[in-house]
């Protein structure tokens, strides 16, 4: 239930309705200039102290240059003011960010001006002085709710009731009529749809969906992750029952159209968990040290039609979400695990990009087409990495010569400017219950890498096949692009990697990938590497879906395309039919294309979020009996509330409250990006281990709070 609000905030309350109340009022009426009065009027105020703060709202509008003052007295809007789109991130004092595609940096919304906006909407704004040289935005409307469903805790008064998200990002309370409860009480976890927010009330309205379990069910949380970020976890009915029609059997007359692989020898590697497998590689070791390569691709469009029910579920949910406990996937899992995943000694049909090159990695020959296979064994990551180790095992002539012909591809690859990302992720080992029992950080090795260097040679390939046709004849295409780095960013990450005793320099824009491959490679075995390299990332565009090809940055790629992961991508889907056209000469046009391009790269950012926060969910878990223990940590991240710090033994990252640090005031630099103490000058700075002693643990807002300790 929202607290009592002192006389002050009342005022700040009353001034917020008020600014955003004057700018509907005139909105309503752009081309009549309104006074004092008739504002009031409209608003049916006659408290003498809001005429008050009516009349100093009023001329601050104007001094901001909101509203323009046409005669004494008299307003409009400024309608000469630029409107911007963008996506706007709040955080959990209220603060918005707004970012808008083609600037470089995000554009602060300050909570009075955020005009009803939620986390992740989004938001027209425009933009207004604050201070000499800064600028910040305002919200003029909401464009689209990123979701209208929020989970969170009800707390039901004898008047009526409120659901406090438990998400820390939704800045508001949402408001139940005890009528919309459907017999939730106090205390319970619910899901529940915003239904109205009236432009006088400070909450939205809402209304129970559904009564969940207690809110420290891993079930709840993920349902409340997934419907924070407007992503579905339930099939429709008809998408269910459409995909239990299809068949497993393979028909007889569709397999004598396709290209036989049954009888060479072919193979899955994947995670030793995973269900669903996109992808296979056949080999055969032709004459004259040429081998004929296979990389086979579930096809996944010759059992989703476009437009079927399938499709339609397929393209709103955009790719499959992998969370620490469960996979929410694209299709159902009659498909996705079921009739489309290569499962070894099951006939399957598949889109192969089929190569014949020499031990180099050069390529001969290629050709892409339908087929059909049989996988004749499925390896784990590992099964695999120790016949590479040890050049023993099942299959080990296949598996050493596809290693080998990919550490060349890689070799190539690397020299020719792609970035080499070491990849390394969090994972956690599960009880019986599904609660983390240990974390750690698994990285990639060479079996990893051999997957990655033929998936990588598939894509680029098919990518450059339909930017060669896009250049002859009027045919689609939907490639994955990643823009040479931004100047400004790549000047901060020089500013950050100065810390390190490292002056980071290039010549043009290839080789910023060079250098930093170079420090990469300096660092690689030091506990600062990953945060490095993920500073450097983050010093990159980032990578999206576009028709129009501007190349692949990070991989030196001319051309890109996503083929290889049709089961959990739709822009592989789309990729597979417009191959699959290309190849038969038909060249028919793809509505909305650039829209579905640009909403797949949304959904993608969704799913990624999603498996960020689930992550974090479980390492408060793993952390909640370890309140009060202390642990070396090192700093990964400065702003301007906070210090973050990583856990060095188990790599679960919290955060030092700069209000919290004792002995001093402590200050972020942006500029020297360092924390200082005003009185005594300590510094704290990227990279530096520190002492810390766990002080809080919420699992529900997926905090983490640390004390430093001296």
């Amino acid at each position: 239930m929202p607290k009592k609000k002192t006389k002050k905030n009342k005022n700040k309350q009353t001034k917020s309705f008020l600014r955003k109340d004057i700018l509907s009022i005139l909105d309503l009426n752009p081309n009549k200039p309104l006074n004092y009065k008739q504002i009031a009027s409209y608003l049916k105020i006659k408290d003498k102290a809001i005429r008050t703060q009516l009349s100093i709202t009023l001329s601050e509008l104007v001094k901001e240059e909101t509203l323009i003052e046409v005669q004494r007295g008299k307003y409009k809007l400024n309608q000469s003011k630029d409107y911007l789109e963008g996506t706007i991130d709040i955080n959990v004092r209220g603060t918005g960010y707004v970012h808008v595609e083609g600037y470089d940096t995000d554009f602060i919304v300050k909570p009075k001006n955020l005009n009803n906006a939620l986390n992740g909407d989004r938001v027209k704004v425009y933009l207004q002085r604050s201070g000499k040289n800064k600028v910040e935005a305002v919200v003029k409307e909401v464009l689209e709710r990123r979701t209208n469903q929020f989970v969170g805790v009800l707390e039901v008064s004898q008047k009526h009731a409120f659901l406090i998200p438990n998400d820390a990002n939704t800045n508001v309370d949402i408001y139940i009529p005890l009528s919309k409860l459907k017999k939730g009480r106090d205390g319970q976890t619910a899901l529940v749809k915003i239904t109205d927010w009236p432009s006088d009330a400070k909450s939205p309205f809402g209304e129970v969906v559904e009564v969940l379990e207690s809110s420290d069910s891993l079930d709840t949380e993920a349902v409340s992750i997934l419907t924070r970020l407007g992503l579905n976890y339930v099939f429709p009915e008809d998408v269910q029952a459409e995909a239990q029609r299809i068949n497993f059997e393979l028909d007889k007359e569709e397999i004598s159209k396709r290209r036989d692989f049954r009888e060479i020898t072919t193979l899955t590697i994947d995670p030793v968990d995973a269900k669903d497998f996109d992808d296979a590689l056949s080999i055969e070791f032709l004459d004259e040290g040429i081998f004929r390569v296979g990389v086979h691709i579930a096809d996944v469009s010759h059992y989703v039609p476009i437009d079927s029910a399938l499709d339609k579920e397929a393209l709103l949910r955009g790719n499959s979400v992998y969370m620490v406990d469960r996979v929410v996937p694209m299709l159902p899992e009659h498909l996705s695990n079921g009739v489309c995943s290569l499962r070894p000694n099951e006939e399957k049909f598949s889109f192969s990009a089929v190569f014949d090159l020499n031990e180099k990695g050069k390529i001969i020959d290629e050709w892409f087409g339908k087929t059909v296979i049989l996988s004749d064994k499925r390896f784990a990551y590992e099964d695999a990495q120790k016949i590479i180790e040890t050049k023993e095992g099942d299959f080990k002539k296949e598996i050493l010569t596809l290693d080998k012909i990919a550490k060349n591809l890689r070799k190539k690859r690397l020299s020719e400017g792609a970035l080499e990302i070491a990849s390394s992720e969090i994972r956690f080992e599960l009880d019986e219950a599904g609660k983390p029992t240990t974390v750690y950080k698994k990285t990639t090795k060479d079996a990893n890498k051999l997957i990655e260097e033929f998936m990588l040679l598939a894509n680029k390939r098919v990518g450059t096949f339909l930017g060669n046709i896009q250049k002859t004849k009027k045919t689609p295409g939907v490639y994955r692009v990643h823009d040479k780095p931004d100047s400004e960013k790549v000047g901060q990450f020089a500013t950050f990697i100065s810390k390190f005793g490292e002056n980071f320099t290039y010549q043009d824009d290839r080789d910023i990938s060079t250098q930093m491959n170079k420090i990469f490679k300096k660092f690689k075995d030091d506990g600062e590497f990953d945060m490095i390299q993920s500073m450097a990332i983050k010093s990159m565009a980032k990578a999206v879906y576009d028709t129009t090809n501007i190349g692949h940055y990070g991989l030196g790629f001319e051309y890109y395309s996503h083929f290889t992961s049709p089961i959990r991508r739709y822009a592989d889907l789309l990729v597979h039919r417009i191959l699959f056209d290309a190849l038969n000469d038909k060249y028919k046009a793809y509505p909305k294309l650039t829209a579905i391009s640009k909403h797949i790269s949304l959904t993608e950012r969704k799913a990624t979020e999603a498996e960020r926060t689930s992550k974090k969910y479980f390492q408060t878990l793993y952390l909640q009996d370890k309140v009060g223990e202390v642990f070396e940590g090192i700093i990964t991240g400065l702003t301007d509330f906070g210090i973050f710090v990583e856990i060095i033994e188990n790599f679960c990252e919290g955060m030092v409250s700069l209000r919290d640090m004792k002995g001093d005031r402590y200050f972020f630099d942006e500029d020297a990006y360092e924390v200082y103490g005003q009185q005594y000058g300590d510094t704290y700075r990227i990279g530096q281990k520190v002492n810390i002693k766990i002080l809080k643990v919420n699992p529900t807002r997926k905090q983490i709070d640390f004390i430093l300790l001296d």
